[in-house]
């Protein structure tokens, strides 16, 4: 006697049934989402960024800003024998603080580095080369294609309707972000402060 295929067995539960499990399936993609997230939030480690609003507005979203950060901008020299970074390659940057407390990038790599006194967060290369504001608050286009791009999941934030022009208009040594970087690297947008006062605070769900 022949056994039942797969989709002769699914095509014997009635539509109802299927479903019904069919959105039990979205749903629980869409909560395991939102608790990876809230996670973060609750009880990933905090770290201060400074920060620089780009673009004010998503006429389908409501409000939001677009944020760069020193540390999307990177020294990705490589080292001897391993190739040069790539446009779309998974990263690992350790982070440091400066003198005022705030992250810095000291290193990136493609595998996460052992376990120890830095923080690392997970990131891709969106582009390489350019020129990035050094130190000294000049444009430098010195280190060529060894200068990457890095996004974190950090560039965007949504905030009440009307408020984005008024971020991206601010001075940006007047905003702060802080974010929430978990064991494994990911990170996420707790807080966005000017002038030190808080803004906006991101919900925990």
């Amino acid at each position: 006697m022949k056994a039942p295929s797969a989709d002769e067995l699914v095509a014997r539960v009635p539509l109802l049934w299927r479903t019904l499990a069919a959105m039990l399936v979205l749903v629980g993609g869409l909560l395991a989402l939102v608790e990876s997230r809230a996670g973060i939030l609750r009880a990933g480690t905090e770290i201060r960024l400074k920060t620089v609003p780009v673009d004010p507005r998503d006429l389908f979203r409501g409000d939001y800003v677009v944020l760069s950060y020193p540390i999307s901008t990177v020294d990705g020299a490589s080292r001897q024998g391993e190739r040069g970074f790539r446009r779309g390659d998974a990263v690992f940057v350790t982070l440091g603080r400066d003198g005022e407390g705030f992250a810095r990038a000291t290193g990136v790599s493609r595998e996460r580095p052992a376990a120890g006194p830095d923080l690392v967060m997970a990131g891709r290369v969106v582009s390489t080369g350019g020129c990035a504001l050094n130190d000294a608050g000049t444009f430098d286009c010195s280190q060529g294609r060894n200068r990457l791009r890095i996004a974190y999941g950090l560039e965007s934030y949504f905030v009440p309707q009307g408020s984005g022009r008024a971020i991206e208009t601010t001075d940006r040594s007047r905003i702060e972000v802080i974010a929430a970087v978990s064991s494994s690297g990911d990170a996420a947008i707790k807080r966005l402060l000017i002038d030190g006062k808080l803004v906006y605070a991101e919900p925990p769900y």
